[in-house]
């Protein structure tokens, strides 16, 4: 089964995220991780697409937002451009392709975080996608000099992503 794991990420942990999922989904499946930044605008032959990305202002990145994430650091961002303008600009995407989606955000009421993930998994149906689990949130740091994921959040992570790998093998049969 090929599965594709797109990420955006500013500061390194949405890809962290990104890449304990794929560790979950190797015994499975294996995954490819790919920075949105050399996503491929054509899916066909993905069986599994997963999409990740930081949660901005309640939602997913634009460039303002992008920028002001760059204007905190004196290094280069992991993502250049965004899931959202990913999304936009994608060429053929299987009819029902199995899809889940991903953020990663600070810890507090979704209420008051918005969580990105809904709206590339929003995104993502209107193109013809299936959804095999719910959108997750998984949690990181405010300093973005050293922000990371939270503790315990890579495990979560990657058990999501073995969860993800047995509901995709159970559609599939």
């Amino acid at each position: 089964m090929r599965t594709v794991i797109v990420f955006e990420s500013m500061f390194g942990a949405t890809e962290k995220v990104a890449r304990a999922i794929a560790d979950g989904l190797s015994p499975s499946a294996g995954a490819e991780v790919v920075n949105v930044d050399d996503a491929p605008a054509d899916l066909t032959g993905v069986e599994l697409l997963v999409v990740g990305a930081p949660t901005h202002v309640h939602g997913m990145s634009q460039a303002a937002t992008r920028k002001s994430a760059a204007d905190q650091v004196d290094y280069e961002m992991h993502s250049r451009t965004g899931v959202r303008e990913w999304l936009d600009s994608l060429d053929s995407v299987p009819d029902g392709l199995s899809v889940a989606t991903f953020d990663t955000r600070i810890d507090k009421p979704r209420v008051f975080t918005g969580a990105a993930s809904l709206g590339a998994a929003k995104r993502l149906r209107r193109l013809g996608c299936r959804e095999v689990a719910p959108a997750e949130s998984f949690f990181v740091g405010t300093d973005p000099i050293d922000v990371g994921p939270e503790p315990g959040e890579l495990a979560r992570a990657e058990a999501w992503g073995a969860a993800l790998g047995a509901a995709v093998r159970r559609t599939m049969v």
